[in-house]
Parts: C-alpha cells; structure tokens; sequence
C-alpha cells in the first residue's frame, strides 16, 4: 500500500485524488506500466484490508473480538474498506483493464474459497466471517469488471444485513454461557424466538431472496459478469450462491431446530437477550428488508460521479435473477432437509477434514512464517547477538579494565607522586599554550 502510494506520489507529484483523476483525463502520458504497477500495489493493500486470498486468515481469528465490533467493524466499515480503495481509485483501474480482470478472477475464487470452509465450521462467529469473506469476493468481481457502482450497492447492502447476523450471533452466544460450537446447540427456536427471526431476515438477505436487500444487489453483479461475457465468473458466482443459502441455513437449522446432540451446551434454560439489544436490531432487520429497494436513488446519487449502463446480453434481467433465485433455494432446500432432523456424527471424510482444517493454510503459514521467523530469530541470536553483540561488549568492558590496570600507578596514594603529576600537567598546558601563542603571532 505505501508502495503503491509513493508510486503515486513519484509519478504525478500530489496524493489528491482529483488531481491524479484529472491528469489521468487530461492525456498526461503515464506509461501503463507504471499504472499497472500502481494497481497492483494498491490492490495487495486493499487484498490485505478486505481479507483477500492468500492473505485472509486474520478475518476468522478476529473474531475474537465481541460481537458489536464484529458487526460494526468487520461487517460494515473495516474489511470493506479494500472495495472502497478499488472504487475510489476507478479512474486508474479502468485504464488498467487487465488489471480488473486479474481482480475480478480472484474475488471470484475468493467467493467459492471462503464458502467451501463455511461449509463445514463449527464455530458460530467463524461462519459469518466467511460469509463476510465471500460477500467481498462478489464486491471485488464488480469491482474488477468496471461495475464500480454495484459493488459499491452491495457494500451498502451487505452492511445491514451482515451486521444483523453479528449481532444474532452475540444474542445467541449469550444464551449458551459464550459457546460458540453450532454442533452443540439445537432446539432455540422458542426461548429465542426474536433472535430467530431476525437472523432469518438476515440470512434470507445473504441468499439473495427477494425482496430481501441481498438479492437486488447481488443480482446486479450476477447480471453484470453474464452481460459482459464473463459467462464463468457468472457460473462460479452462481455456484456460490448456492453454497451462500446452503451454509447459511446449515447454521440457522442447527443453531434453531436441529435436535440437541448429547454433547450440547449444559443451559438448563437459555433465554433471549434483554429488549435494549432487540431493540438496537430493529433498524438493521429493516434496512436488511427494504435498502435493496433504494437501488434506483443511489445509482441515481452515483450518476454524478461516473455514468454507467448495463450491458445487455442473450437472457433477460429476469431469466438471470431466476437462475440465481433458484440456485439459492436450492441451496435452503437441501440445508433444511439435511439439518432439520440432524444427528452429529464425526466425520473422517478427507474433503471435509480438509475443509475444517482451512486446506492447511494455516498450519502452513504456521510451518513456513512462524516457525521459520523463529529458527531466523533463533540464528541471529546465537550467531549475531551472543557471537558479535555481546563478544563486542565484553570486549569493551575487558579493554577498559586492562587500561584502568595500567593506570593503577597513578592512583598509589602517595601525595608527593600525586604533586608530580599535578606539575607535570601544569607544565604541559603551558607548553602548550606557548607553542599556540607562537603560531598565532607568527602568522
């Protein structure tokens, strides 16, 4: 990102935004090289930001954190501020095309990725962070393909309905005493029978259901990528809508209906969170309801900034919504069927080993970064610290002991040899003043 930054900053002298737009307008000959090079740098940062493979790992463990943090931060502002980098800067990346495409291609993978490992987790939180993670892959596909405004309508959309999930999470959580493991919940339909519906609402908008505020936006990137001959991209983002709807009632059938399994949560009588709470979920509950519907005045307020139009291809716009709908009903379908009635039983399947244990990214990055960044530590401190460091200061502290062993006549305590001395520094000043005298005269 400061890369990216200084590039910026090298190739046209400011870091205004509507100077560097303006140059880049205006003709400035700026080698595509150079731009293209600026892109990326400025895309590894947002990549960084918005949890992008390979660099995605920190989203799930930071949801640690408490769930007001997870659904003010991580839903709406923080993780998506790497989409807002890309829009922001869309004069530079529509110069730069192929770029975008790389971009798009990612967030495509990027959305399959993160939806595989929901597949299968356990954890409660964890599940929405890679919803969360999935969700940015779509943005980046808009944002890759020029679709600035609809990736920025998603992001807007996404905020509401992602937030409610969070804070369904945190209701939840609270009622289990802080347990977090899905497979250990079951039957909290009726004590949290508020909290139910309103992580309902929020995942019928993750799946895109109509009328809820995910389908408009999420079938304006699905359009866009079909429209614009991206027919794969289209075919990987319809894939992942139905994995979308599959793991997001996967978690509401377990959390809700599912029968407790033996080794479910000791809560003799879980209760729902106090109104305050519920109350504070209200406006999200709607906004997830009705902000799809405000598409028309935000691509309205948009029009200002950039005009757009949507590409039109061989499908209708409603042919395409119902592929996409159908897709994601098929995806409730088979999580309600399979989970409504659900038993845990441990599984040795090696794809889904491999999914719970994030295809071992982690405990690569574990192998190669942190453990290889210790046996690194580990080698300067034995050969640079312990051999060059400390050998250097003893040797400092050894060279002033055998100066102060040589020095150790002058200190005899004799005050006849203490005036001796004290004479012949005397003598040695004047000595020396004289001579400096002399030469100053002389000249």
């Amino acid at each position: 990102m400061l890369l990216g930054i200084f590039l910026l900053f090298w190739t046209f002298g400011t870091l205004n935004f509507q100077e560097i737009f303006h140059a880049i307008a205006s003709g400035t000959k700026t080698s595509s090289i150079i731009l293209s090079c600026i892109g990326i740098l400025l895309f590894i940062g947002a990549m960084g930001k918005s949890a992008q493979f390979p660099l995605h790992t920190w989203l799930a463990n930071a949801m640690e954190g408490p769930t007001p943090v997870s659904a003010l931060i991580h839903a709406a502002t923080m993780v998506t501020a790497g989409v807002y980098l890309v829009v922001r800067a869309h004069p530079i990346y529509m110069e730069i095309p192929h770029i975008g495409e790389a971009i798009a291609y990612l967030g495509a993978f990027v959305a399959l990725f993160a939806a595989s490992m929901a597949l299968v987790n356990r954890d409660l939180k964890r599940i929405i962070a890679y919803s969360t993670l999935s969700q940015l892959g779509y943005m980046f596909v808009a944002a890759g393909l020029g679709a600035y405004w609809i990736a920025l309508f998603h992001l807007f959309t996404h905020a509401f309905f992602k937030s409610l999930l969070f804070l369904g999470a945190g209701n939840v959580m609270h009622a289990m005493h802080d347990g977090l493991d899905v497979m250990r919940m079951g039957r909290l339909a009726r004590p949290l029978k508020y909290t139910m519906i309103f992580m309902l609402i929020g995942n019928l908008a993750l799946c895109g259901i109509p009328p809820f505020a995910g389908y408009f936006s999420k079938d304006l990137i699905l359009e866009f990528s079909f429209n614009a001959e991206y027919k794969i991209l289209w075919g990987a983002l319809v894939f992942g809508a139905f994995l979308t709807a599959f793991y997001s009632f996967r978690l509401f059938m377990l959390v809700f209906f599912s029968p407790k399994s033996k080794e479910a949560y000791d809560v003799s009588h879980p209760h729902e969170a106090k109104p305050f709470m519920l109350y504070a979920m209200v406006p999200l509950a709607l906004l997830a309801i009705i902000a799809g519907m405000l598409y028309d005045p935000v691509l309205s307020a948009l029009e200002y900034v950039l005009a757009f139009e949507m590409p039109h291809g061989h499908l209708s716009a409603e042919s395409l919504a119902g592929i996409a709908l159908g897709a994601s009903c098929f995806g409730v379908i088979v999580a309600f069927f399979k989970y409504r009635r659900f038993t845990y039983t441990p599984s040795r399947n090696i794809f889904y080993t491999l999914l719970l244990q994030q295809y071992y990214i982690p405990k690569l990055y574990e192998l190669v970064f942190v453990k290889g960044f210790g046996a690194l530590c580990r080698m300067l401190w034995l050969k640079v610290e312990i051999l060059v460091f400390d050998k250097s200061m003893q040797a400092v502290g050894k060279l002033v002991m055998w100066l102060s062993t040589l020095c150790t006549f002058l200190q005899n305590g004799s005050l006849s040899s203490a005036l001796r001395l004290m004479v012949f520094g005397i003598l040695l000043l004047l000595i020396s003043l004289t001579i400096s005298l002399f030469m100053l005269f002389w000249r």
